[in-house]
């Protein structure tokens, strides 16, 4: 074992909006700034993020980046930042300290950072914050005051948990029904412990039920409460019941007693009830389920003690302590991981794929099954493959060149769908409900549904269907029209709220015509929120005014193959305080001012100013004066987030 400390990259990269010497402009339309004067003036625009943009729960990375890097102060005395920016997280998800684990981040991928160095480590600073919230007993405040309706939600998983409080929140009485022994769904009984810490996840849960969420454990609706039992006593409904049957593989004798799904591995280590694993285990996949059941094999390892129990049996009665504890030898295990895609093209997280390989993870990319052979005793011996292209997503394979892979467990990793016995009218013929835009269920307007059992995906996607749904059900139980979801349908920054939190809101608007706003009380004076339906994109920035800075990076605890039997500790060092600022520092706040004083330096004609500073808040610390304003765009030029634009104006 060995902790590893992320190297430097040397490699500095840089970003010029234009060369030396160019006298042209990128746009033709552009050439009227070369006039003396314009009705164009700077309007400052918000706009939603890419991190934000590509976050399936809606984040708000930038405002709490904000906070982290000292910008955003908190609005209450004696506040620490951290609170505030937990405040911010979970506004959006309240599972920051889990997500920041196991969350492959498509923020990171979406930062516009990456067009000048490195993305920000939006994971690293999430689970800092995460861990602080933790730390210090953050809990979620109960309603101000109840709404007399009731909704139950069905499921406890990362769907259900976050509905939930967010109906809670808005003052709905709620009843969760999990089937299973505790909360948690995939977090607890599809992802190992060492990727999601029991007492992590168990604190961010239970700061969820002290909101005055009812629990009934061990009921499974359509079994021991008829859905039409449901209907009656509920205001309203949410499923949230995931996908808890895996894919079988597609191919001849996949019926195997020795060919099971990573559903039913997985779930039986994380219930204690799988001790070891067989010797030779075959996973096909490819995403991070086939991950991690190829790395809990390897853990667990292979005992070989004159009474073997076939691995079936194993995951559906499991070894007791007994068992392991007479026996003479654990050994490793010889695991392979299959996969459609190229090994670079894989769906896992490439850090969770390289530490696969580490810990002594065979993966072969470009390959498909073609048939589970079976040995004289029915059960499986080998599994017949070759090499294959791919038409889309449809698989082509390669003539002549088939190959065995002996085994003795086969796992099938390929996918997951619902398991919706009791509850066939909700079924859309593919094992999944289908929802509205506002995750309605479609024909059934009394319910609402969200995760898996509507997309199979991230936990971060299930969280944000279940924000969504939630909006849906308090316009629903307050009989309001559901409406049409934004283009953007993010958890955006709101400058009035912003300006409330910190007594400066604006007076009450008469509602009649007038002339002269800018200087009304009642006007927030030349802003234009275009969130919901636009992300800025690096081009429409100034980069150059960003120097390359080295991400801070995660330490990691890695495993070599020979040391992985039996090591179920966590692999992931959090961020110290000074990184996570650090961190922050590096985000270049695309689409919001970071006050950064460009167009206050530059303005040739002293027209943009700085708010004072006793009415400033995050978004309103410049202003321009029309009056002395000539249109030469200088400002919109340097402004290093895009929050500039000149639009006319008079």
């Amino acid at each position: 074992m060995n902790i590893e400390t992320p190297k430097k990259n040397d490699k500095a990269l840089s970003y010029r909006r234009y060369q030396d010497g160019a006298s042209k402009w990128r746009d033709w339309q552009q050439q009227i700034f070369q006039a003396s004067w314009t009705h164009k003036c700077p309007t400052y625009v918000h706009r939603t993020p890419p991190c934000q943009g590509s976050c399936p729960s809606g984040h708000d990375i930038r405002g709490w980046l904000q906070i982290a890097r000292g910008i955003d102060k908190p609005p209450v005395a004696g506040m620490k930042w951290q609170e505030y920016a937990f405040q911010r997280m979970a506004v959006a998800n309240p599972f920051p300290s889990i997500m920041g684990r196991v969350c492959p981040a498509p923020c990171e991928t979406g930062c516009n950072r990456n067009a000048v160095d490195d993305f920000v480590g939006i994971n690293g600073v999430e689970q800092y914050v995460g861990d602080w919230a933790i730390d210090n007993n953050m809990t979620f405040a109960p309603p101000a005051q109840e709404s007399g309706k009731k909704v139950a939600v069905i499921g406890a998983g990362p769907a259900g948990l976050s509905a939930a409080l967010y109906l809670r929140q808005r003052g709905h009485g709620v009843t969760l029904f999990e089937s299973l022994p505790e909360l948690g769904g995939m977090m607890r009984y599809g992802i190992p412990g060492y990727r999601t810490p029991r007492a992590t996840l168990d604190a961010e849960i239970k700061r969820i039920v002290d909101t005055g969420v009812v629990v009934r454990l061990g009921v499974r609706v359509g079994r021991d409460v008829p859905v039409a039992e449901l209907e009656r006593d509920f205001d309203a409904i949410f499923w949230g019941v995931g996908a808890q049957v895996g894919r079988p593989l597609p191919v001849p004798g996949a019926d195997a007693p020795n060919v099971i799904t990573g559903v039913e591995f997985l779930r039986a280590f994380n219930e204690g009830r799988l001790k070891v694993a067989a010797k030779r285990v075959v996973v096909v996949g490819g995403g991070d389920t086939s991950i991690d059941v190829a790395s809990v094999a390897r853990r667990l390892g292979y005992i070989s003690h004159g009474r073997d129990i076939p691995p079936p049996e194993a995951v559906a009665v499991g070894h007791t302590a007994q068992d392991v504890a007479g026996v003479m030898q654990r050994e490793g295990v010889t695991a392979v991981l299959t996969s459609l895609f190229p090994v670079d093209k894989m769906t896992a997280a490439a850090r969770e794929r390289e530490d696969a390989m580490r810990e002594g993870v065979e993966i072969k990319g470009g390959v498909m099954p073609l048939e589970v052979l079976k040995g004289p005793d029915g059960r499986a011996r080998a599994l017949k493959m070759c090499q294959c292209t791919l038409k889309g997503m449809a698989p082509v394979p390669t003539p002549g060149t088939e190959f065995e892979i002996e085994c003795d467990l086969v796992v099938s990793a390929i996918g997951q769908g619902g398991d919706l016995l009791g509850m066939e009218s909700f079924d859309n013929g593919k094992g999944l409900m289908s929802v509205e835009d506002t995750y309605q269920v479609k024909g059934k307007p009394k319910h609402f549904a969200g995760g898996d059992i509507v997309r199979p995906h991230l936990l971060t996607t299930a969280i944000g269907h279940a924000g969504i749904a939630a909006e849906s059900i308090d316009r629903f139980l307050a009989g309001q029209d559901l409406g049409k979801r934004p283009k953007v349908d993010k958890r955006r920054f709101n400058l009035l709220d912003e300006l409330r939190q910190r007594n400066l809101a604006p007076t009450e608007y008469g509602h009649k015509e007038t002339y002269g706003t800018s200087t009304a009380s009642f006007a927030v004076h030349n802003y234009e929120d275009r969130s919901f339906v636009e992300i800025i994109k690096h081009n429409d920035m100034f980069l150059g005014h960003f120097p390359y800075v080295e991400r801070n990076k995660r330490a990691e605890i890695h495993i070599e193959a020979e040391d992985v039997i039996g090591n179920f500790e966590e692999r992931i060092v959090n961020f110290t305080e000074a990184q996570a600022i650090a961190e922050g520092k590096r985000c270049m706040s695309c689409g919001m001012c970071f006050e950064c004083d460009n167009c206050v330096v530059f303005c040739p004609q002293t027209a943009v100013f700085r708010v004072k500073k006793d009415k400033r808040a995050m978004g309103r610390y410049v202003d321009t004066d029309y009056t002395k304003c000539i249109g030469c765009h200088i400002c919109a030029d340097v402004c290093p987030t895009g929050y500039i634009e000149m639009g006319l104006g008079d």
